[in-house]
């Protein structure tokens, strides 16, 4: 019998090296002793703001599991909306530490993706799950704690507003000084100031004026001072008509409105291509024909290989000393206020080319 009992222990011992060789067919006996959250308390609130966002927010600090043999423990932090018993947690972070920390930035993407309302507090459930190895083997589960959390959202502040009212709008398809159907100008302020522009078609006798509200002319009513057009305005129901186009008649006419100043500019754009490719090179435009009727400008050209773009130095000459300051080339979208836009490469031919800009000076370009 003694012969038996020897060969039977080192039988197990040698199955039990053999049992050791692999991760995945180590048996260990657990403890009743999962991790415990300590802090922060139980019911603790939390408001959360865009401008700390990096601060820290939230630090969960817990008991360590306990298991029967000496190893790396690692721990999963989950987040549930209150209530759900965690039917569908975000994991807030895994670590092998007793602490976590989130920032606020970390935290408010938790809770905004788990469905709390911005600016609304809200209650989050946290728990902890201690776990072995690569397989999370012999998970444990922590006690569990609420949070009232109030999270934000960015508020992407929106641009002042300014719309163009007058006879012009007929051009557009829409009824002369309909102010439910005012034009949106295009804002180019810094975010302080009160400057717009628009790029619009403008007859001889066409007057119109700026509004700060479509449908209202109470918030807002913008035009000239006594009829005088010397580039001052009023904000008055007595101001009168702008026209821009008295002097130089029929065009296409840029206007720069700046609100704080109550001053208004405006010229008639003169475009054309220039380039390497055009026949005066990068010295100077060759001048396009405006079309009044089909508000586009248009060139028949025959270019050489090389480079063009389009510009309207006079207007960019006029509204800030610089030939260059209008000039479309070919981005997307093509626009008038992108100088750094590439340029459109062509070959050596003949060109039928048609030029167009919208209200806030998007182009559309056909024939290259």
């Amino acid at each position: 019998m003694k012969k038996i009992f020897n060969f039977s222990v080192l039988a197990l011992l040698f199955m039990s090296v053999l049992s050791c060789s692999s991760d995945d067919d180590i048996t260990i006996v657990e403890s009743d002793s999962a991790p415990v959250l300590i802090s922060p308390e139980d019911g603790s609130s939390i408001v959360l703001t865009e401008d700390l966002a990096d601060n820290p927010a939230l630090t969960l600090v817990w008991d360590h599991s306990v298991y029967t043999v000496d190893t790396e423990i690692d721990y999963t932090i989950e987040m549930a909306v209150s209530g759900t018993d965690f039917a569908a947690p975000a994991v807030a972070g895994t670590t092998n530490t007793k602490v976590y920390s989130l920032n606020v930035a970390e935290l408010n993407t938790i809770a905004i993706g788990l469905g709390l309302e911005p600016f609304e507090q809200g209650s989050v459930d946290v728990r902890v799950t201690s776990s072995l190895g690569d397989n999370a083997d012999l998970a444990m589960v922590s006690n569990v704690i609420s949070l009232n959390i109030t999270p934000y959202v960015t508020i992407e502040p929106e641009d002042p507003q300014l719309f163009f009212v007058g006879a012009p709008q007929a051009y557009y398809g829409l009824n002369a000084w309909d102010n439910t159907t005012a034009i949106p100008m295009r804002y180019i302020g810094d975010g302080t100031t009160m400057v717009f522009e628009a790029y619009v078609k403008v007859g001889a006798a066409d007057g119109f004026k700026f509004i700060g509200v479509q449908g209202s002319w109470d918030d807002g009513n913008y035009g000239t001072v006594g009829g005088a057009q010397d580039g001052n305005l009023e904000n008055s129901g007595g101001s009168s008509d702008i026209k821009v186009a008295e002097t130089d008649g029929d065009g296409f006419y840029y206007v720069w409105v700046d609100l704080d100043n109550l001053q208004y500019q405006s010229v008639k754009m003169d475009w054309g291509i220039i380039g390497s490719a055009t026949a005066n090179g990068w010295d100077g435009e060759t001048a396009m024909t405006y079309d009044f009727e089909n508000n586009k400008y248009t060139i028949a050209a025959t270019l050489a290989e090389g480079e063009m773009k389009f510009r309207s130095s006079n207007t960019g000459n006029f509204i800030a000393g610089d030939a260059w300051k209008f000039n479309v080339g070919n981005s997307d979208p093509m626009v008038t206020y992108d100088p750094g836009a590439p340029n459109f490469s062509v070959s050596a031919g003949s060109y039928n080319i048609e030029f167009s800009l919208d209200l806030v000076g998007t182009a559309t370009v056909s024939g290259l």
